[in-house]
């Protein structure tokens, strides 16, 4: 079964059916990142030496407009998802690329440190990184996080260790102690994708977490993260327009940030 097909059944089956508990509600669609994980869209873009898909952005972007036109909120959470993927499926070890190709494993991006942050917020990271032995305290409040408490791990950045200059990305698991979402949403993002700010204070990881080599992230954000969260973007944009031409009811996405 192609992804396309595959798509089509999990958005009249499961994504359509749950759009407006989710949109109106704030219900995050679990269901629905079930159903495709289940399907091998959460694992669409990893290599099939992994068990995934083996596509690339186009086939995410058009997986992402697709979802749009039916749910908002569910586009955003993969709109978020496929972006941490590149950086796991470049930098990320054996293990969680076989869990994400397989299905089990959502991922998201932590990346801005302000509320209302730009492009050019993502390339300056304010939190601290420290190491001790084989661990790592990583201290930061991240903004506008989709899938805040709902993804298995963060695409997270940090200054490095070593240095002033550039950035570190890491790969901080969801369940790791001290890592903490409020309860609630914030404001950000269409409603139900869970979008929030997530704290660490500090939280503690493997000191192979990191993705990528210390202060080496700076590039991977340019030339990885940013790329793939503009055609993203563009895609879920088109999505939701598209859906409103053809006069389907679409939960509208809230205005005031964009969440990464």
């Amino acid at each position: 079964m192609s992804y396309r097909t595959a798509l089509s059944e999990i958005l009249t089956s499961v994504v359509a059916p749950a759009a407006e508990l989710t949109g109106v509600r704030g219900r995050f669609p679990r269901a629905a990142v079930t159903a495709l994980g289940q399907a091998g869209l959460l694992g669409l873009t990893v290599s099939t030496a992994y068990g995934g898909g083996g596509q690339g952005l186009p086939e995410a972007a058009d997986v992402v407009a697709r979802t749009a036109r039916v749910c908002p909120a569910t586009a955003a959470v993969l709109r978020s998802h496929y972006a941490a993927v590149a950086v796991m499926e470049a930098y990320g070890g054996s293990w969680v690329r076989a869990e994400i190709a397989a299905g089990r494993h959502l991922s998201s991006l932590a990346l801005a440190e302000a509320e209302v942050s730009g492009e050019g917020d993502l390339l300056a990271p304010h939190s601290s990184a420290v190491r001790s032995g084989d661990v790592v305290a990583l201290r930061a409040r991240k903004y506008g996080v989709v899938a805040a408490g709902e993804a298995d791990s963060y695409v997270w950045s940090s200054r490095p260790l070593a240095g002033l200059d550039g950035l570190t990305l890491w790969g901080v698991p969801a369940h790791a102690p001290d890592l903490f979402v409020p309860a609630r949403p914030g404001d950000a993002g269409p409603c139900g994708s869970g979008t929030s700010t997530v704290f660490a204070d500090p939280v503690l990881v493997p000191a192979d977490a990191m993705l990528g080599a210390d202060g080496a992230g700076l590039d991977i954000v340019r030339r990885t993260v940013l790329p793939w969260l503009r055609e993203l973007r563009a895609a879920g944009s088109t999505g939701v327009q598209a859906s409103q031409v053809v006069g389907v009811t679409t939960p509208r996405p809230a205005p005031s940030l964009a969440p990464f």
